[in-house]
């Protein structure tokens, strides 16, 4: 079964997804921080990662930073949530390794569409 991270310090953003990603069959862990995410991937690497980019303790662009460095750690597909929508962050994520960039409030038909066009998930 694929996995998927999801990595926001909003209860209810993770709570959202959950719903949405387990409607897609994915099995759902969740992180409120970069730190805690980081944990987690270094004990299980899962096949996605939805991330936020404001989070205490550690950032969404310095866990990927991260990420990418750990072992198994370029094998996720990355797709940052936020709600940063300037082309200097979209910039940064894409050349750290985030494979797709979705703006805050998302729905399922976003989310569905950027696992599609990630591999993910296959069109019905």
């Amino acid at each position: 079964m694929k996995s998927c991270l999801v990595v926001d310090d909003s209860r209810v953003t993770r709570k959202v997804a959950r719903r949405i990603l387990e409607e897609l069959s994915f099995q759902v862990s969740e992180a409120h921080d970069g730190a805690e995410a980081l944990d987690q991937c270094r004990k299980t690497m899962p096949t996605a990662i939805l991330l936020d980019w404001n989070m205490p303790v550690m950032d969404g662009l310095t866990f990927l930073k991260h990420l990418r460095r750990t072992e198994g750690g370029k094998a996720p597909v990355v797709v940052f949530c936020t709600t940063e929508n300037d082309l200097e962050h979209i910039t940064d994520a894409l050349t750290e390794g985030a494979s797709e960039y979705i703006m805050k409030p998302f729905d399922s038909e976003i989310l569905q569409a950027k696992f599609i066009e990630a591999g993910l998930i296959d069109r019905d």
